[in-house]
């Protein structure tokens, strides 16, 4: 825990835990929001080929983790480090253009 809250320059393990509580919540949030997006844009699990719906259903949670992530990091009084760490995490993926800096 030492070498997080280093690297993530995390004072006590009370931020720490709230980091950690943040990103077990984007995650299913961002995971249960995906099927009724799926549904809105008309891909049905029924009626797709696991092949296509899987990894489309993948790429719709991407988006939905980015804006949960900040905003769940905002309820929980972490902003400042969610924003930081979507910056860091989208520039790595080559996407720090959709960035208005």
């Amino acid at each position: 825990m030492k070498g997080l809250k280093k690297r993530w320059n995390i004072t006590s393990n009370w931020q720490l835990v709230v980091i950690f509580v943040v990103f077990a919540i984007t995650g299913s949030t961002s995971a249960k929001f995906a099927g009724p997006l799926m549904e809105i844009i008309g891909i049905e699990k029924e009626a797709t080929n696991g092949w296509v719906y899987w990894p489309i259903r993948l790429l719709a949670i991407f988006p939905l983790y980015q804006v949960f992530l900040v905003f769940f990091g905002w309820l929980f009084g972490e902003y400042q480090f969610f924003w930081n760490f979507e910056k860091k995490m989208l520039k790595s993926m080559k996407l720090g253009f959709l960035l208005r800096e």
